[in-house]
């Protein structure tokens, strides 16, 4: 008889740990000086035009359409951009690196306890994250994190500082956001970092970035947008993140472009999106699509299951994947009833 996973408690603390993105201006000859300024949020009363689908029984009437689009579309919004003698974004945060992946921060399941921290140490061992690592570190290096801040920039230029006395500097258009083939003796020395933190070989690693974007003088540049839950009671119909008065990104924000590593789906090749984010479900919400469907046995649950307990799986992308889930973090327990 299978040995079950038994754990109906079960949870993983997240292992890489980015703090919120501060977004400043600068300019480009002088973006590693002390020049850069902190971007507030600019608030704009604006009269847009009705531009959604109608009904067919408006668009099919002249009259009635003319009545439609006369009406005012007036909006409050938040907007931030750049000073007017200012060409350059410069995003700084920091990520903090941790080890303890074969360790829950919670569990009640005997057999689960028994085999999983085996099995992690196996991996460990073996693979010592490194694959991971590499990916990771190339997310760092190529600036996907900027989000629509990289398109159109002329330049990006990513520093990151590891504690060492020199700082490893990176141009993020020669790395590719589609694949993670790219290589050079500095983001090697990042991988290793990356990979000795998640080993457990170092306690913690704390890594500074600054990302630097040349996009224009006085061009508008995009912090993290607010959920607004209760639309109601605002009267804005954009709000923008920041902290401090100080225009921001979300760390939820960050953190899910340094996880978009996983090629591993099995539509991959089809899918031609190039990596997601890592997730359970291979969830990509803004196409409204789970690309790890249990019915293909490609979630995380069911690689997991069979992993945590010793069976070996296909090839070792899933085991990445796997371990990627758990460097993510989340609470996992199964119900307790059948």
């Amino acid at each position: 008889m299978a040995i079950k996973n038994d754990a109906t408690v079960l949870a993983f603390e997240k292992k890489l740990v980015p703090s919120d993105g501060y977004l400043y201006g600068t300019h480009w000859h002088e973006r590693r000086t002390s020049n850069s300024t902190p971007l507030k949020l600019i608030e704009k009363s604006v009269r847009g035009t009705i531009s959604n689908r109608l009904k067919p029984a408006v668009q099919n009437d002249p009259l009635k359409l003319n009545a439609e689009v006369e009406k005012p579309n007036l909006q409050k919004v938040d907007a931030c951009a750049l000073g007017e003698d200012q060409d350059t974004l410069h995003l700084s945060f920091t990520l903090k690196v941790l080890g303890g992946v074969d360790k829950p921060s919670a569990s009640n399941g005997p057999n689960f306890n028994a085999s999983y921290p085996k099995v992690a140490q196996a991996y460990i061992e073996q693979e010592g994250f490194n694959e991971l690592a590499k990916r990771y570190a190339s997310n760092i290096a190529n600036g996907r994190y900027l989000w629509r801040n990289r398109v159109g920039a002329e330049k990006i230029e990513v520093v990151v500082n590891t504690g060492d006395d020199s700082p490893l500097t990176f141009d993020a258009k020669q790395f590719s956001l589609r694949n993670f083939d790219s290589s050079n003796p500095e983001l090697q020395t990042l991988t290793n970092k990356i990979a000795d933190a998640l080993s457990g070989k170092l306690p913690y690693l704390l890594i500074t970035v600054d990302a630097y974007a040349l996009v224009g003088k006085a061009q508008e540049v995009y912090p993290s947008e607010e959920l607004v839950l209760d639309k109601g009671k605002g009267d804005k119909s954009k709000i923008l993140y920041q902290v401090n008065d100080v225009a921001a990104m979300h760390s939820q924000k960050i953190g899910n472009a340094i996880r978009t590593i996983d090629t591993w789906y099995p539509d991959f090749d089809e899918a031609q999106i190039g990596p997601i984010a890592i997730e359970p479900y291979g969830a990509v919400t803004n196409l409204g699509k789970a690309f790890r469907s249990p019915k293909e046995k490609a979630d995380f649950y069911t690689l997991f299951d069979r992993f945590a307990l010793g069976e070996k799986l296909a090839d070792k992308n899933q085991e990445h994947y796997v371990m990627a889930v758990l460097v993510r973090g989340g609470v996992f327990g199964q119900s307790g009833k059948d």
